[in-house]
């Protein structure tokens, strides 16, 4: 009976560990995939003329356009295996210009968003995302430059 209880604790445990060493893989897909897209949008912040003009920290907006558009994007979660693919898409939308061939990037981006009306949808939702973040943060440097008056 002793043998059986230490065989059906060793199979818990080891059950538990592959749970959890599943788990942690996903996470570490999830927080690459994420850093991916956040990367690409802070790239492109940094070409940005307003984020020049405004003396805006690209990294800080390239945030708040991550929150705003992941809020959007397919899939239900963070983790969500459709998200991570959104996120895959996104980097793969905005790192077009710097493709060996725009063309066909182009086209994988229709099979892969699922239509060219869903591949402009989703650049619509980076569009104004940015747009959004853009508004928030000028306002922020505007309350800030008030309040050292």
């Amino acid at each position: 009976m002793p043998n059986q209880q230490f065989r059906s604790h060793y199979g818990h445990n080891k059950m538990k560990k592959i749970l959890l060493l599943s788990l942690s893989t996903l996470l570490l897909t999830a927080c690459a995939d994420r850093n991916e897209y956040e990367k690409a949008v802070t790239e492109q912040m940094e070409k940005e003329s307003e984020v020049k003009d405004y003396k805006i920290v690209p990294e800080y907006i390239a945030k708040c356009v991550v929150e705003k558009s992941s809020k959007k994007m397919h899939g239900v979660f963070p983790l969500d295996p459709t998200r991570l693919l959104a996120y895959r898409n996104y980097t793969k939308m905005l790192t077009l210009a710097n493709s060996a061939d725009p063309k066909k990037t182009l086209e994988e981006l229709r099979t892969d968003f699922g239509s060219a009306k869903d591949l402009v949808e989703a650049h619509t939702n980076y569009t104004e995302s940015l747009m959004e973040c853009y508004s928030i943060v000028i306002a922020e440097s505007e309350s800030a430059a008030k309040e050292k008056k």
